[in-house]
């Protein structure tokens, strides 16, 4: 893999989000979710609510990185912030 150039932040940035797929899957099986509509203008299941969540943390990471001068961990603060709300409320 050395191709890759992997680094700890890549590395890590990939096992989470392996790790957050595994525990979205072990929740379905365990808790089996429906559609639901909270402030997003669609109806939502968990993995939607994942997805868009990872899209926002994306585009916040970019955001981030356009406009201001501030470390990523910031950003990932944000995200995590967001992944939370989405989840809960979204």
């Amino acid at each position: 893999m050395e191709w890759m150039a992997w680094t700890l932040p890549t590395a890590t940035f990939f096992i989470v989000i392996a790790l957050m797929l595994c525990a979205m899957t072990v929740w379905q099986v365990v808790s089996p979710g429906h559609q639901r509509k909270g402030f997003l203008p669609i109806a939502t299941t968990r993995g939607d609510r994942l997805f868009i969540s990872l899209l926002v943390a994306g585009y916040a990471h970019l955001l981030l990185l356009a406009v201001t001068g501030w470390p990523l961990w910031i950003a990932t603060l944000i995200s995590v912030a967001g992944l939370a709300i989405i989840m809960k409320w979204g």
